[in-house]
């Protein structure tokens, strides 16, 4: 596993960690969702639960194309894996949420890194 791997694989633990605890009531919302509430509402609990699979999914990608022998599925999704990144770090930028704006636009800065990094491979 590179080193780039090992980085976009921790930050999604650690975004798959913050969405479930969020998901469960945890006051965490302004990390999230456009950081307008402090506790979830039920409906965002349920978008922040069904995000965990997302990042499996984004994890197992990441992995496979990282991997010797990567599928032709992987090589094409890690790119418009990359461009979602990327596209996530103008969306936290952009958020009203302060604490959103200065953790999760790193957070996403340094996922489109890695996965470049990966993706290019």
């Amino acid at each position: 596993m590179t080193v780039a791997c090992a980085v976009a694989l921790a930050l999604l633990a650690g975004l798959a960690v913050l969405q479930l605890a969020v998901a469960c009531g945890a006051p965490g919302g302004r990390l999230v969702w456009g950081g307008a509430h402090r506790t979830l509402p039920r409906r965002l609990r349920w978008a922040s639960a069904a995000s965990v699979l997302l990042y499996a999914g984004m994890a197992w990608l990441l992995v496979d194309r990282a991997s010797a022998t990567p599928t032709e599925f992987s090589r094409v999704a890690a790119w418009m894996l990359f461009a979602y990144f990327c596209l996530g770090v103008a969306m936290n930028l952009a958020s009203r949420s302060r604490a959103e704006r200065a953790v999760m636009t790193p957070v996403c800065l340094v996922l489109a890194g890695a996965t470049l990094v990966i993706a290019v491979g």
